[in-house]
């Protein structure tokens, strides 16, 4: 099969071209800067851009199936064209590229931040609204315009299935993620204090069989939600210490004083040139999506999420190999 992966060079696109050659596919992935999660990979190059329909067009030339992971994260409000401009014009610019070159099928990796964050407690699931308000944060905002591309397409006959993640962990995390540095930086004993809250925490790997199965078995116009296991960030350090054999922090602010501090770290991060570990947004979330079911996955493709301390032992193990990890961390105990 004749595949092409956009966001090639992220996390995600990393781990999905590796599973689409080991499925014998011929792949081409669209590589914008980034070459190191594609190093040495039986893969065509070709250099492009959402942002640049001529582009996606030269790239999906001939192709069986389009996953459109390419997307700018942000856990701010300071690049709010940027995200826009990739998030939702780039999910425009590929629908109409898929069209153009007859494309069979799209399958678009929106976010669990695509939808609201129920009040009641409840569960999210495929009938979630989505998160498209202004009330909402820039990025959420982002997602979930960006899949509503993807809906209005499908209204008009496109052929595609939406899956959305929760928050993803796993190795051949290159550059690394978000949630890579904060691993890092907790093995490094960087993180003095921890904050309350967690997330729903789901295997870079379980993304992709999802959505390898979804590509092959789902009805058009299908979506499903991908979920794994919800941890607090305590519970995340101390798994992640019983990993590494280190201690990591015991302390935790409350969320109401981690919002407070979010804008001014921030602003400090901002002036030092250094990537912020908690922002207003990131502690928001770290209170959000708490129940994500992901029963029509399960039923439908087959998806299993994998324990997580498993996902987390194979993440540190990768970054060691990596080099990213202190010497004297050896990966080799046990999690619980």
């Amino acid at each position: 099969m004749r595949t092409v992966v956009t966001g090639a060079a992220g996390h995600v696109g990393a781990n999905l071209v590796r599973g689409l050659i080991g499925r014998g596919d011929s792949v081409r992935a669209l590589i914008h800067v980034d070459l190191r999660g594609q190093a040495g990979l039986d893969v065509e190059l070709v250099y492009g851009d959402v942002c640049d329909v001529d582009s996606l067009c030269k790239a999906f030339e001939g192709a069986d199936v389009v996953y459109h992971l390419a997307g700018h994260i942000a856990v701010s409000c300071r690049r709010q064209p940027q995200i826009d401009a990739i998030n939702v014009e780039g999910t425009r610019n590929v629908v109409r590229a898929c069209r153009e070159c007859n494309v069979r099928r799209l399958v678009h990796c929106s976010s669990i931040h695509a939808s609201v964050s129920p009040f009641d407690g409840s569960a999210v699931d495929e009938n979630t609204p989505l998160a498209h308000g202004d009330e909402h944060p820039p990025y959420d905002r982002s997602k979930a315009r960006g899949e509503m591309i993807i809906l209005d397409a499908i209204e008009g006959g496109l052929d595609a299935v939406i899956l959305a993640p929760t928050a993803v962990v796993g190795p051949h995390d290159y550059r690394p993620s978000y949630f890579g540095r904060v691993l890092l930086s907790l093995a490094r004993r960087e993180i003095p204090v921890l904050v309350r809250g967690g997330y729903d925490w789901v295997d870079v790997r379980d993304v992709i069989d999802a959505s390898l199965r979804a590509a092959e078995d789902a009805p058009a116009g299908s979506e499903y939600m991908v979920s794994g296991h919800w941890y607090s960030v305590m519970d995340v350090a101390r798994t992640a210490g019983d990993i590494l054999g280190c201690r990591t922090p015991r302390l935790a602010v409350p969320l109401q004083f981690a919002r407070a501090c979010g804008p001014l770290a921030e602003s400090i991060c901002l002036i030092t040139g250094h990537t912020p570990v908690f922002t207003r947004y990131s502690v928001e979330a770290l209170a959000s999506h708490r129940l994500v079911s992901h029963e029509k996955a399960t039923r439908e493709l087959g998806y299993r999420p994998r324990p997580f301390c498993q996902t987390l032992r194979d993440t540190f193990l990768w970054f060691k190999q990596q080099g990213l990890l202190p010497d004297n961390v050896t990966c080799g105990a046990d999690a619980t």
